[in-house]
C-alpha cells in the first residue's frame, strides 16, 4: 500500500540489521581487546581467550538494537527490556512531587501504581521514553548498591527520577535505579527536551532496574513475571479521564 510504514524508521524495506553499539562499549571493548592481544602475543592462552570472551560479552551488553514503538497517543511503553517484578500501589517519590524551585509542575501526591522491570546483565540497557511529551525534570540522586530487585532499591539505591509531561498535561515519572554491579546511570536528555515516545533517555552499565509511575487511575496491562521490550512493550494505556485531568490540571 502506498505510504505504508515498512520500518521502524518510517520508510525503506523490512530487513534485519546487526544491532548498534553504544559508544559507552567502546573504550571498555578496547581495553578488554588489547589485554586479550597482549596474553595471545606472551602465548598466555589461558588468560587470552576468557579476556577475547569477555570483549564480545562488553559489546553485548551496550548493544543498542532498533525498536518498533506502538503508534497511540495514549499507550505507556516500557522504558526497559527485562522481568516485571513487582506492580505495587505506592507513593510517588517525593523528588518528583515536591517543587522543584522550577515552577513546573510535579506529579500529583497520593498512591499511584509502580511496575518495577528488573535488568540482567544480559539484557540490553538502553532505557527509552515511556510516551512523548517533554522532559521536566532530570534528578540525580546518590545512593547505596544493593541488589536491585529488592523493594527497597527504590528508596536506597543510586537512582535517577526522569519526569515527562505530554502537550495536555499528563505527566508520567520513572526511575533508573543502579543495581549491585551497576555503578554509573548515564542520561541522555535533560529538562527541557522534546522526546517521541520510545526515544533513548538513558542507560544503566551492568544489571540495574526501572520504576515506572503510572498516572492515577491507570490499570497496567501486563502481569508480574512478563518480560518486557523498551519502546514496544505497552504497560498501560492512559484513559480519557486522565486526559482530561491532564488538562485542567
Amino acid at each position: 500500500m502506498a505510504g505504508e510504514i515498512l520500518d521502524n524508521r518510517g520508510r525503506g524495506e523490512v530487513s534485519w540489521h546487526f544491532p548498534k553499539f553504544h559508544p559507552e562499549s567502546y573504550k571498555f571493548a578496547a581495553i578488554a581487546a588489547a589485554a586479550s592481544g597482549l596474553c595471545a602475543f606472551f602465548a598466555w592462552e589461558t588468560l587470552a581467550w576468557p579476556l577475547a570472551a569477555l570483549t564480545l560479552g562488553i559489546l553485548a551488553f551496550f548493544r543498542d538494537p532498533e525498536r518498533v514503538t506502538p503508534q497511540g497517543d495514549r499507550f505507556i511503553v516500557a522504558p526497559a527490556d527485562g522481568l516485571i517484578t513487582l506492580i505495587q500501589q505506592v507513593e510517588p517519590p517525593r523528588e518528583l512531587v515536591i517543587d522543584d524551585g522550577t515552577g513546573a509542575p510535579g506529579l500529583p501526591s497520593g498512591p499511584v501504581t509502580r511496575i518495577s522491570i528488573f535488568m540482567s546483565v544480559f539484557d540490553v540497557h538502553i532505557n527509552r521514553a515511556p510516551l512523548g511529551g517533554t522532559v521536566r525534570r532530570v534528578v540525580y540522586i546518590p545512593g547505596k548498591f544493593m541488589n536491585a530487585d529488592l523493594d527497597k532499591a527504590s528508596e536506597e539505591n543510586e537512582r535517577q527520577h526522569i519526569l515527562i509531561e505530554r502537550s495536555e498535561g499528563a505527566m508520567i515519572g520513572f526511575t533508573q535505579i543502579a543495581g549491585l554491579v551497576a555503578r554509573r546511570i548515564v542520561p541522555f536528555v535533560k529538562p527541557g527536551d522534546m522526546l517521541a515516545a520510545g526515544q533513548r533517555v538513558g542507560l544503566i552499565r551492568f544489571g540495574s532496574r526501572v520504576d515506572v509511575y503510572l498516572p492515577a487511575g491507570t490499570e497496567p496491562r501486563v502481569l508480574m513475571g512478563q518480560r518486557t521490550v523498551a519502546g514496544e512493550t505497552v504497560l498501560a494505556e492512559i484513559g480519557q479521564q486522565q486526559l482530561i485531568e491532564g488538562v485542567s490540571q
